[in-house]
């Protein structure tokens, strides 16, 4: 566009000067469709169908501009609904909230098929939980993934055995296999228990109430002995099932250490958690303060230390760092607490240097950690959901947010070719780009 200046006479022309403005433009449209109506000879009712992407009388642009703001823009149903109405749409907050957690099969489907494409393919995964309060109860919500993806999952307990079903990615099944006995001998299961399972003729079971139903069939929730035969049996089988589906593999779980994240054979404990446990010592004298201190100061060299290994790994370099560690970490310092701690730290020596093994896994869980900062940033400013429906849809969104994110692709444009928005650019579907994507 050219814009004329009011020049003064004599004045001498010089070209133009060229300014880049961005700008948005919206609107709200209101279509009627009259929609051929037409009865078929034998008496059935025929109704030329909608365009794509329409929902409850509200088109598919204004889906997404509800689902941006809201999960990625954080803005609340009720502002989104003023905003709206300011704008001259006829809307109510019940419909904003329809439109945020309905007709989401789709979406639904799709996150679920990246939770199975990322373990599948992922050489590491690190996980994370926080509070998440549905229907007025306590909940919490499981975080996991790598640099190409992120799930989140919601429910009542964050117990192992919740954790197992979650990496099912949405089946539940148990299966007793050779995998799933060795993972109740691991776990101290007694000897009759584990016979009676691995000699029945029924090995798998495809819900979680007939695997139950076993169970008291075989009289194990009527034993008095620990561990809880059921409690390990169902752990057990669960992790049967993951290892028949080819879900993990050698996948390695980089955690913060808490008891329901430690399955597997390569788990990996973030370093930043394990330090921060000394950092939290109290000292009651100058001496002490200097020991914890002085341990702090070889720990985080160690860490760095570490970090340059991971780009150069050399095995006599690796043999030098563990005989570090067991330097610093079995030395005692005349701190009984500190000491105490340095013991425990220093019998998760494998977990703590698993990198040692596969240089490929980070340090510590920063990716969980942030990843699951946009759900309590969501928590904090909604609060909880209400219905099962709504609590679907916010880990579903900010789950496929995240993993956009991490893609490199646009949330708004992913929305747009979902909710067939006309014209919108084709996005491909987010399980083939993260199988493509480097693991």
């Amino acid at each position: 566009m050219t814009l004329k200046a009011d020049a003064p006479a004599g004045a001498r022309f010089k070209g133009y000067e060229e300014v880049l403005v961005q700008d948005l433009r919206i609107a709200v449209e209101v279509v009627r469709y009259r929609r051929e109506r037409w009865q078929t000879a034998d008496g059935k009712r025929l109704v030329a169908p909608l365009p794509a992407g329409i929902l409850g009388g509200f088109g598919p642009e204004l889906r997404r501009f509800i689902a941006a703001g809201h999960f990625q823009g954080q803005v609340t149903s009720e502002r989104l609904t003023a905003v709206l109405a300011g704008m001259g749409l006829a809307i109510s907050k019940r419909q904003v909230v329809r439109l945020l957690s309905k007709g989401l099969e789709g979406l639904i489907a799709e996150d679920q098929a990246v939770l199975a494409a990322g373990l599948k393919s992922a050489r590491w995964i690190s996980v994370d939980d926080t509070s998440a309060p549905h229907a007025g109860r306590n909940g919490f919500v499981t975080q996991l993934g790598d640099r190409r993806f992120a799930i989140f999952r919601s429910g009542t307990s964050k117990s192992r055995r919740a954790f197992l079903g979650l990496l099912q990615a949405g089946r539940c099944e148990h299966v007793i296999n050779d995998a799933a006995l060795e993972r109740m001998r691991e776990m101290s299961m007694a000897a009759p228990q584990i016979e009676q399972l691995a000699c029945h003729t029924d090995k798998r079971f495809a819900t979680t109430e007939d695997w139950q139903a076993h169970l008291e069939a075989l009289g194990f929730d009527t034993l008095g002995i620990h561990p809880d035969p059921v409690k390990v049996a169902s752990e057990g089988a669960l992790w049967g099932a993951i290892s028949e589906q080819g879900l993990l593999g050698d996948t390695a779980i980089v955690s913060d250490g808490a008891g329901q994240f430690l399955v597997g054979n390569h788990h990996a404990l973030c370093w930043v958690h394990a330090e921060r446990l000394v950092h939290k010592l109290c000292p009651r004298s100058k001496k002490d303060r200097e020991a914890i201190e002085l341990k702090r100061t070889l720990i985080w060299w160690l860490y760095a230390d570490l970090k340059k290994w991971q780009h150069d790994p050399d095995p006599k370099r690796a043999r030098a760092l563990r005989a570090r560690f067991d330097r610093i970490f079995t030395k005692p310092t005349g701190n009984v607490m500190l000491d105490r701690l340095l013991t425990r730290l220093h019998r998760q020596k494998a977990s703590l240097l698993r990198v040692l093994e596969r240089p490929e896994i980070p340090l510590h869980t920063n990716g969980s950690e942030n990843d699951i900062r946009a759900f309590v940033t969501k928590r904090k400013i909604s609060g909880g959901t209400v219905s099962e429906a709504g609590r679907i849809a916010r880990d579903t969104m900010i789950g496929l947010m995240k993993t956009c994110a991490k893609l490199g692709v646009s949330f708004y444009r992913f929305l747009g070719c979902r909710f067939a928005v006309p014209q919108a650019r084709q996005v491909p579907w987010l399980p083939d780009l993260v199988c493509a994507a480097p693991a």
